[in-house]
């Protein structure tokens, strides 16, 4: 089908065995790949969007600045910063930072997904079709709003949120 997005799908390895329509790979839960990206302002607050209720994984739920699956034959960073641009209208001021990666997993939806920060100090565009709401978070007010409501945030969100908490305890 024309337009149908095609998705690489990966080993164990995160090594290129295939590819296959999104359907597919969603309904066979096939290993595959994504790139998330946190946006943080220059005072250090970072943005976090809600998922339109359109979207067939945790609609309406929080989530990172920027995140979406990478294209067949695309790679992480190029998928990154493809996904700033789509969802926020934006490119970073300086170059992506890539801070960890999570193996596909179930709470990752089976997704390989590198996780990379952007400053970005120009005035954000949200894409409606994306993304409903968005806000500016200092980081402890997001674990406090985490620890509140945890159903209001993806699944994978809580994974990145832990995973920058314990870089950021560990000086990283």
């Amino acid at each position: 089908m024309a337009g149908e997005e095609l998705f690489d799908v990966v080993n164990e390895r995160d090594e290129v065995i295939g590819v296959a329509p999104r359907a597919q790979v969603h309904a066979e839960g096939l290993r595959h790949r994504a790139a998330h990206v946190l946006v943080f302002n220059p005072e250090g607050h970072l943005f976090v969007q809600r998922r339109s209720f359109s979207k067939d994984n945790s609609p309406g739920c929080w989530d990172t600045s920027a995140a979406g699956h990478l294209d067949a034959g695309e790679d992480y960073h190029a998928a990154a910063l493809r996904e700033l641009g789509e969802e926020l209208g934006v490119a970073p001021d300086a170059p992506l930072e890539p801070l960890f990666r999570f193996e596909a997993c179930a709470d990752t939806g089976q997704e390989f997904v590198w996780v990379y920060r952007a400053i970005v100090s120009a005035p954000l565009q949200l894409e409606p079709a994306e993304i409903i709401d968005g806000r500016w978070c200092a980081l402890a007010e997001l674990d406090d709003w985490r620890r509140r409501a945890p159903d209001d945030f993806t699944a994978t969100f809580h994974r990145i949120a832990e995973a920058l908490s314990a870089s950021q305890t560990n000086g990283d």
